[in-house]
This record gives C-alpha cells, sequence and structure tokens, in this order.
C-alpha cells in the first residue's frame, strides 16, 4: 500500500465482527486517507474517514469495479456463517462473492489483496505441537465453512499465477472473539434464544472434556493489527494468527471453576447432531468434527515479518467475550447488533 494520507482501503464485510475492527483501526491510521466499507445493509455508524456502499457479494449484479477503481489495497472479510443447512446459499456468498471480489480487484488494477482464509482452511493436523503455514490447506470437506475456506485458498493460488503484480496476502486467524460480538455469535453458533445469563461459573459445575477438543482463540482487534500491518508492509502469502495458550476442558474448567467431565466425540456429535437436526442449533456437527481436527498453528512468521504480537491472551480474550455474552454487547451494525436474551 502506497505512503502518504492518500491512501484509499476497500473493506468487504466491513459491519462484522472482524470488520468492525478493522475500519475502526484504519479510520485512525494516518497513512490512511480513506476507508471504503461494503456491507449489505448500511450501518449506523459513522467512524472518521469512512464511506459505505451497499453491495450484495451473493448477487450477479454485484457492482464492484466502479467501488474498487483507485483502491490501494481491498481487505475482503466478507463471510456469511448461516444458514448451516443451506450449503448452495452460503456457498453463493462466500466462494462465489469472492471469486467476483478477486475478478474485481484484477480488473481495477488494485495492488494488494488482503483475504480473510481462517484455520478452518488447514487439513487435519495434531493437537499437540503446532504446525506453520506450509501445512496443507484441504480443510475438512464435510463441514462447508472448511471446504469454502480450502476452495478459495485454490483460488487464490490460481489468481496468484495468472496475476503476479498484486501482492497477495492471506490471513489464517483462530477463532475470533471481542465482547462487542457476543451477541451475533451467539445468534449464530448458540441460537437466537440462548440466555446469555445463562453462561455463568454457578450455573455450570462440571464441563465436557471432549477428545480432540483443543483449539486456539485470537481477540479481534489482535488480528485487526495485523490485517494493518500486511497493508503497510511488503509481504506475501500466508500469516498464522493466534493467542497463547490453547484452549481445552482444562483451561475452560479454570474458567468456570467447573470440573472437566470426559465425554466421547460420539456423545456429544450425536447430542449436537438432534440439536442441529431439530433446528434448536445453528452449529452444525460437521463444523464440531472439524474442529476436533484442526491442527494448533505456528505464529512465528507473524511474529518475525510482521512484527505483530497479540495484545491479550486467550484467556483474556475468552472471559471478555462471556462478559460480553452475558450483558448482550454488540455493535452499531446489522449483524452485531446487541441482544440480551434471559
Amino acid at each position: 500500500m502506497s505512503n502518504g494520507s492518500g491512501s484509499k482501503v476497500v473493506v468487504t464485510g466491513a459491519t462484522g465482527n472482524v470488520g468492525t475492527s478493522v475500519v475502526r483501526l484504519l479510520a485512525r491510521d494516518p497513512e490512511v486517507g480513506s476507508v471504503v466499507g461494503l456491507a449489505r445493509r448500511m450501518p449506523d455508524w459513522a467512524p472518521p474517514k469512512t464511506h459505505w456502499t451497499a453491495v450484495d457479494l451473493s448477487s450477479e449484479r454485484a457492482e464492484l469495479n466502479g467501488v474498487f477503481e483507485g483502491a490501494d489495497a481491498v481487505v475482503h472479510l466478507a463471510w456469511a456463517f448461516q444458514p448451516t443447512h443451506d450449503p448452495a446459499l452460503t456457498w453463493r456468498t462466500n466462494v462465489l462473492g469472492s471469486m467476483r471480489v478477486f475478478e474485481a480487484v484484477a480488473a481495477a488494477r488494485v495492488p494488494v489483496l488482503v483475504h480473510a482464509s481462517s484455520v478452518g482452511a488447514y487439513s487435519p493436523g495434531p493437537k499437540d505441537r503446532a504446525v506453520d503455514e506450509s501445512w496443507p490447506t484441504h480443510g475438512w470437506p464435510d463441514a462447508a465453512y472448511c471446504r469454502e475456506k480450502a476452495y478459495l485458498e485454490r483460488a487464490l493460488d490460481t489468481f496468484e499465477r495468472d496475476h503476479p503484480d498484486v501482492r497477495v496476502v492471506r490471513m489464517r486467524p483462530a477463532f475470533l472473539f471481542k465482547r462487542e460480538s457476543a451477541s451475533e455469535q451467539r445468534r449464530i453458533f448458540g441460537g437466537r434464544f440462548l440466555p446469555g445469563p445463562a453462561v455463568r461459573p454457578e450455573l455450570l459445575p462440571f464441563l465436557p472434556d471432549v477428545p480432540g477438543l483443543r483449539m486456539q482463540a485470537l481477540h479481534t482487534d489482535d488480528a485487526a493489527a495485523a490485517y494493518r500491518l500486511a497493508l503497510r508492509t511488503e509481504v506475501r502469502g500466508a500469516f498464522n494468527l493466534a493467542a497463547d495458550p490453547p484452549v481445552d476442558a482444562e483451561l475452560l474448567g479454570e474458567m468456570f471453576d467447573a470440573r472437566p467431565v470426559r465425554l466421547s466425540r460420539t456423545a456429544a456429535r450425536t447430542a449436537i447432531a438432534a440439536a442441529w437436526n431439530l433446528r434448536l442449533l445453528p452449529a452444525s456437527p460437521h463444523l464440531f468434527d472439524a474442529v476436533l481436527r484442526l491442527p494448533l498453528m505456528d505464529c512465528t512468521r507473524a511474529r518475525v515479518e510482521l512484527g505483530w504480537r497479540p495484545e491479550r491472551s486467550a484467556t483474556e480474550v475468552l472471559e471478555e467475550f462471556l462478559r460480553g455474552v452475558r450483558a448482550g454487547d454488540g455493535e452499531p451494525t446489522a449483524p452485531m447488533r446487541g441482544r440480551k436474551v434471559g
């Protein structure tokens, strides 16, 4: 991205969990002249230097070339997690919409594309050691989220081959949380009517300890800092982003002062599948299968080449997020609207 006060950065998915953090950070950056936020629904939010454009990436009529014209960089964050019962619909938004973004970047000759990939793009891997960015990215094919993230990794391989003049950066963050995302993520994964006040230590005497349920977390603002560094640093390729320590039943047990109780994968999946099939739980059992198999990530490259380090530990991230769930916190955007239930 060019230096100076005139840089124009376009952010897709600008009103979501990551988008709100990225827009807020770029709006304060003296090297950024303007931020163009793309979203399906216009927000009641007016950060400095930011202009909003209504775009539905799932639509074949989405017009992006004019929006991208003159941009110094495009940060592509737009993503739909739901409906998990209709993977054709999420494919249309996530994969076909992303392909439209990539094509428009090339057509408008935007020099930098920063794409939101994910730990979910990785093939199954170890839980007792961390893998670097060379680990295969074929996803877990049974989970739509992973399948879509992995497909876009292959699409970007082709894009980079055909457009070597575009500097492409792929961010592969762990699961992202912040207090303001609490209401949105409760609706996405726990359901619209899950009572936030129920997520309290005194109401959870034990926690299920499922073999393989060990993952990484990261504060969304820390991820946004990495996106900003990728714009300012002449880097290419993929970057793992995660905070320590890894999250497992032992860590959650300490946070909730609850006793981990071993539960088999089969029993846990059966319960999740039953609730999902009855449409009581939005999170699919296929994503649960994937989480059990995702590797832990080594973030050395981000530290060395970007100079990036998370400011918050995974424990601090989850504690903040759970406070947000109980309080019904949110942001002044349609996807992030706060709502307290119970």
